[in-house]
């Protein structure tokens, strides 16, 4: 199967050729990576020998497959170009993301929601990356398959969740960028980022009402 067919299955296929003809230029080691709970995707620059390497989460949608194919991109681009002279989502990576979203925005790839986030980003130098609340909310919107899952946002105050580990919080006050919400378990207080997918519990309240 050529490389393009595989991408295909993981991202739009319209855009598969053009990340197939990127792979072979930069001679980049792309995999598709296990879900990585801390990252979507990743780029190495080259190192003992070895070239650039990115890897992207096999269980992400077709649309933010994409975007953070793109992402690790521009950070292959911006190590071509500066090495690590400058910060890695500085104006020189926007710059290159930029440049490197053009053929996928000139094509229509995207829907209208994604394709107005990302311009909104990318007119928008205050955000640090291409993972900002606006354009993760977009491509969150086009997760398929997670219909016991919940944005933490979505909840009410108060709200009961559980998180993949089994831990279970109650949400409380948003500070500037996060919940403040108490573990269940030890009391302690952690912050959630506002996207944070949780599974929530129904109160006692809600399961008396949910059975009569």
């Amino acid at each position: 199967m050529e490389k393009k067919d595989i991408l295909a299955q993981y991202m739009p296929a319209g855009a598969a050729p053009v990340i197939a003809r990127w792979i072979d230029y930069f001679q980049c080691e792309f995999k598709i990576s296990r879900n990585r709970r801390t990252k979507l995707g990743d780029y190495r620059h080259p190192f003992r020998g070895e070239g650039h390497k990115i890897s992207v989460n096999n269980d992400l949608n077709s649309y933010a497959f994409l975007v953070t194919t793109v992402h690790e991109f521009a950070h292959l681009l911006t190590w071509n170009e500066y090495k690590n002279k400058v910060k890695p989502h500085g104006d020189e990576w926007k710059r290159n993301f930029k440049r490197m979203m053009v053929p996928f925005l000139n094509q229509d790839i995207f829907p209208e929601d994604i394709r107005v986030a990302i311009h909104h980003y990318l007119n928008n130098p205050a955000a640090a990356s291409c993972t900002d609340l606006r354009l993760s909310r977009a491509l969150k919107a086009y997760d398929f398959g997670k219909e016991d899952a919940k944005r933490l946002e979505e909840l009410p105050a108060n709200a009961i969740f559980k998180i993949k580990d089994g831990r279970r919080f109650r949400k409380g006050e948003r500070l500037r960028k996060r919940y403040r919400c108490v573990s269940l378990d030890n009391g302690n207080t952690y912050l959630f980022n506002p996207l944070a997918e949780v599974s929530p519990e129904l109160s006692s309240e809600e399961l008396f009402l949910s059975v009569h």
